[in-house]
């Protein structure tokens, strides 16, 4: 006897829930018919697949192997089924993890396009900060994320653009009179304003301070791009931001003045990414695709013809 599709439905979202009521619950199914079935496979297999406490369950080393493994299997099934009724990608839905930093500013349009030109297929998208990310992609919660792609070591890399960094000041602050592009002299000793630290746009924002010799705001973290927007419009400092959002949301706020960044430090890549182990997912050549014109529309001069890696 092999473990039957469904079985192999049962043991992912155990994992996945890292509860046995709660995966029942979420499959529709009662908890001892569940438990059943999944002591079954491990009998079957002759291995433990969950190490089971009062606080939850965990994958064994045996078992996250056999996981992974039924996660690829799942998916290429999804992609049969799909292919079956007439292409589909990613069986009719796509769940997507994305960055802040990203999602409000570069999906609105691409989501829009992909609907027009795909109707069938159904767009669940969540943003989440880079940490959360990588755990949905590796617990399937996410079929692909967008996000940087140094965060996601063994993850398959489909990259669509490199953004520069801009900053954002006070109208009455000096680096407001200027013109052109903002150098690393110009930062020298400034406080900068980034996101907390749950975010890769942070980290890049303590390297650039480093490189800058400038200091990053201890007392002031901010949730959300448009809240360190605001507080560099009161005069607290340089708000640091990425070129996504400056180019959907620059007009809108005339309190600041934007200016691009020009130092070595002062740039991020991104990229499509699923989780590694198998080749790249069927569908994910079109998502890259509308991501890339979504980046071309919004005038982001480093968008890629793309590389696996």
């Amino acid at each position: 006897m092999r473990p039957s599709l469904r079985q192999l439905e049962y043991i992912v979202a155990v994992d996945r829930l890292g509860r046995f009521g709660l995966a029942a619950s979420a499959l529709n199914v009662s908890q001892p018919s569940l438990s059943a079935q999944i002591a079954e496979v491990e009998a079957e297999l002759g291995l433990r697949l969950f190490h089971r406490s009062r606080t939850g369950v965990v994958a064994t080393a045996q078992g996250a192997e056999l996981i992974s493994r039924a996660r690829r299997i799942l998916r290429e099934m999804e992609d049969l089924r799909a292919a079956a009724s007439g292409g589909v990608p990613f069986g009719g839905r796509l769940r997507l993890g994305v960055l802040p930093s990203i999602g409000p500013y570069l999906l609105p349009g691409v989501v829009s396009a992909l609907h027009r030109n795909h109707p069938e297929l159904r767009i669940l998208v969540r943003e989440e900060s880079t940490q959360w990310l990588e755990q949905g992609l590796k617990t399937g919660r996410f079929d692909l994320i967008i996000s940087t792609p140094e965060d996601h070591p063994g993850t398959v890399q489909t990259r669509l653009f490199s953004e520069r960094l801009w900053i954002a000041v006070a109208r009455d602050d000096a680096l407001a009179r200027g013109a052109g592009p903002v150098r690393a002299d110009d930062l020298r000793g400034r406080m900068f304003l980034t996101l907390d630290r749950g975010h890769r746009l942070s980290r890049i924002v303590y390297a650039l301070a480093s490189e800058c010799g400038g200091v990053v705001s201890e007392e002031y973290e901010g949730t959300s791009l448009d809240g360190i927007r605001l507080m560099a419009a009161s005069g607290a400092g340089v708000a640091i931001l990425p070129e996504v959002y400056v180019r959907r949301q620059g007009e809108a706020g005339h309190e600041t003045v934007l200016r691009p960044l020009v130092a070595a430090q002062a740039s991020r890549e991104i990229a499509l990414l699923q989780l590694g182990g198998g080749e790249e997912m069927a569908g994910t050549g079109l998502i890259a695709g509308a991501l890339r014109q979504g980046a071309e529309a919004l005038g982001i001069a480093g968008v890629q013809a793309g590389e696996e890696t």
